[in-house]
């Protein structure tokens, strides 16, 4: 019986692109397919997938998805900036993408701008929005009672800082008021919480506060500071945020920026 010839000069027509090429240069495909070494393809793992078993049981700890709070962010050096007899306050925040009718809070400011000073001890505005209760505040109290509050927003948002003696965590509690009177926030909705970067975070708990109790408050966004910055492609402008604008209880005395390095701003509450 004669054996096949060796193909040394044979050529082979290919079953993918129908050339010819050197009989001894072709292979063959897992799918039966002649096809030359250039030309090959191997099968696709996804067509033979191995199979998984599921996991036998739940997990042991498990703990759910939770939206958290957002946390306060560092602000440019003296980002603070008072107008003579006006009570617009402008914020510099680059980038800080807040958007109006939010309500923020500024911390760790760290000198008076405009006459405006940090903290307020009887009456006119202030940056740093803070206080403590007058008198002790019940779980169903509409009215709340503080030591000085005309630096406060007449309308806005209130936060009762309270940590729990046990477990050592903040429980502090965010309150909407419709009114003030002096020191009196009236037409309050106990337990619930400002909106801040568009969104408005989970519910706070109403709980009982002692006298002595730590008060802060927040300014409401009027209005956004923007800058039309021009680039080389398309779109041919984009907006760039530069910070925000928002209103003191009353007037700064003079024209100044100011307020030193790391002043902060966040949320009214960061320590649900």
């Amino acid at each position: 019986m004669s054996s096949f010839s060796q193909g040394k000069y044979a050529l082979a027509i290919s079953d993918r692109s129908g050339l010819a090429f050197p009989y001894n240069e072709m292979v063959r495909e897992w799918n039966g397919a002649l096809v030359h070494n250039s030309e090959y393809e191997p099968k696709q793992p996804q067509l033979q997938p191995k199979p998984t078993n599921a996991d036998p049981q739940a997990l042991q700890r498990a703990r759910p998805a939770r939206t958290e709070f957002a946390t306060e962010d560092f602000l440019p050096n003296n980002p603070i900036t008072t107008t003579a007899t006006n009570t617009t306050l402008k914020i510099d925040f680059p980038n800080g993408d807040l958007q109006v009718n939010d309500f923020v809070r500024l911390r760790n400011v760290k000198s008076p701008v405009g006459g405006v000073p940090i903290v307020t001890g009887a009456s006119g505005p202030a940056l740093e929005l803070s206080t403590t209760l007058d008198t002790a505040a019940t779980l169903t109290d509409t009215t709340i009672t503080v030591q000085t509050g005309t630096h406060f927003p007449t309308t806005g948002f209130l936060m009762i800082e309270k940590v729990n003696a046990v477990t050592g965590l903040f429980e502090n509690e965010t309150i909407e008021y419709t009114g003030r009177t002096g020191e009196n926030f009236t037409g309050c909705t106990r337990g619930t919480s400002a909106p801040y970067r568009g969104a408005t975070p989970q519910r706070t708990t109403a709980g009982t506060h002692p006298i002595g109790a730590k008060v802060f408050g927040a300014y409401k966004v009027d209005s956004l500071n923007t800058t039309q910055v021009k680039g080389t492609g398309q779109p041919e402008f984009t907006t760039q945020f530069d910070g925000v604008n928002v209103t003191l209880a009353s007037n700064a005395t003079s024209t100044e920026t100011g307020g030193g390095l790391l002043c902060t701003i966040g949320p009214i509450n960061d320590r649900a």
